[in-house]
């Protein structure tokens, strides 16, 4: 899959001012002045997209991308269809009055077997192309234009919010059919959309708690077969075998890679309690970072990778709380607040932590105040974050069904994605590098 992605840095470009004011009109009889103003109305959505010329694949995707989010895209009743912001420019005060503030335009073209789309980001007020013309080179198969789709998607949520979007990344969730002995359990990759699924791994017993590593491309996960221990895995999704880097007599689970993605941190239990342990991400010795008597478990790099949070029952039976650990100093602080808090997650900035509050999905600050509550999820398992930290992934149950549901956490879309059986631990990834 290659896509090739280039901007045009032309100056700005202006097209006609943002209103219509009529000419002042005053009588002749009687002093009398009338101002009218045309005023768009307000609109809901906050992006139209105009299907792009010669294009059948990309633009419903983007579209779909960008209906979710806070910018609730749109495609219906357009006046014209134009392909660039040259060809807007005798019409934009038809645009103005539609009231929406961004206007997409592109077209596709196919060059030595490859498809170009060129495409610009318009603010209707002003005629403005925001970063000038946009370019993006891909393979001309449903894989390669599906990703660039995404591709696209993210950069025009960029060029309109200035924070990158966060559709080419992929959900990576488990998929469990049948119980004890019959237990078959599927590792499973998913588009950010929640289209363009597959399977990456398939076991006859369980596997747990997987991790994408930073570049998008490796995942770490733990599998327990019959009448063995829980041993990590690590595998590359687009190919190649899986390796086992813990080949220890413990229970190994919840791994999660440094932000380098060289090291793994994970916990285990072959020196008796549950500790903390970091290790190369291609195996070998491991270092032992957790010395309590009590259980420590859950780790989870901070994205600075100066610091992890951790899971531990050091306050008593059955009131798990979290912790950070710092590589610097060895020194351990508590961070939740409350009486039951597990499976710490952090987001990409470091200034959020998704976790299982009690039996409730739940997103705390970095300093343990709970910002926002999700609700009982009916599995008892946090969500994970979107590599922008606007939105999140989190594994429900609904009609004994297993539900992977989407939610914005600034105003965008829910949706969710139903599977055969239980469906559990889902992680986002960044855009594959």
């Amino acid at each position: 899959m290659k896509l090739t992605s280039v901007f045009y840095m032309t100056p700005l470009t202006f097209l006609l001012p943002s209103l219509i004011v009529l000419p002042t009109i005053t009588a002749t009889a009687a002093p009398l002045e009338i101002d009218v103003t045309v005023v768009a109305p307000r609109q809901q959505n906050q992006v139209a997209v105009v299907p792009f010329a010669g294009d059948s694949v990309l633009s419903p995707i983007i579209l779909n991308d960008l209906s979710r989010t806070e910018l609730k895209a749109t495609s219906q009743n357009l006046p014209q269809q134009p392909r660039s912001s040259s060809e807007l420019a005798g019409t934009l005060p038809v645009w103005q009055n539609l009231g929406i503030p961004y206007l997409v335009v592109g077209s596709t073209r196919t060059d030595r077997g490859r498809v170009i789309t060129d495409y610009e980001v318009i603010n209707v007020q002003t005629g403005q192309v925001l970063g000038g013309k946009q370019s993006l080179s891909a393979d001309n198969n449903k894989e390669s234009m599906r990703y660039a789709a995404h591709v696209i998607a993210d950069k025009i949520y960029e060029l309109i919010t200035g924070t990158p979007g966060d559709f080419s990344g992929r959900i990576a969730y488990i998929e469990e059919m049948g119980v004890g002995k019959n237990k078959v359990s599927y590792l499973k990759v998913i588009d950010a959309d929640g289209e363009n699924p597959r399977t990456i791994t398939e076991v006859n017993g369980s596997i747990f708690s997987p991790a994408w590593s930073p570049d998008g491309n490796r995942i770490a996960y733990s599998v327990q077969r019959e009448r063995s221990y829980p041993v990590i895995y690590v595998q590359n999704v687009n190919g190649g075998g899986a390796r086992v880097i813990t080949p220890y007599k413990g229970s190994n689970l919840s791994p999660s890679f440094s932000p380098d993605g060289s090291k793994i941190l994970f916990s285990s239990s072959f020196e008796g309690s549950a500790h903390i342990y970091q290790m190369s991400a291609g195996g070998g010795a491991p270092t032992r970072l957790t010395n309590w008597p009590s259980s420590e478990v859950q780790p989870s790099y901070a994205p600075d990778g100066r610091s992890f949070v951790f899971v531990s029952d050091k306050a008593g039976f059955n009131k798990p709380q979290v912790y950070r650990y710092e590589f610097g100093s060895g020194r351990i602080s508590k961070v939740s607040n409350n009486s039951y808090a597990t499976s710490p997650q952090y987001s990409s900035d470091g200034t959020q932590i998704a976790f299982l509050n009690g039996r409730t999905a739940a997103i705390m600050n970095s300093n343990g105040t709970v910002t926002t509550t999700l609700g009982n999820t009916g599995i008892d398992e946090a969500p994970s974050f979107s590599p922008n930290g606007k939105r999140v992934v989190f594994a429900s149950t609904q009609g004994g069904k297993g539900i992977l549901t989407i939610k914005s956490l600034n105003g965008g879309e829910a949706f969710g994605k139903s599977g055969q059986g239980v469906i559990r631990s889902p992680v986002w990834s960044a855009s594959p590098k």
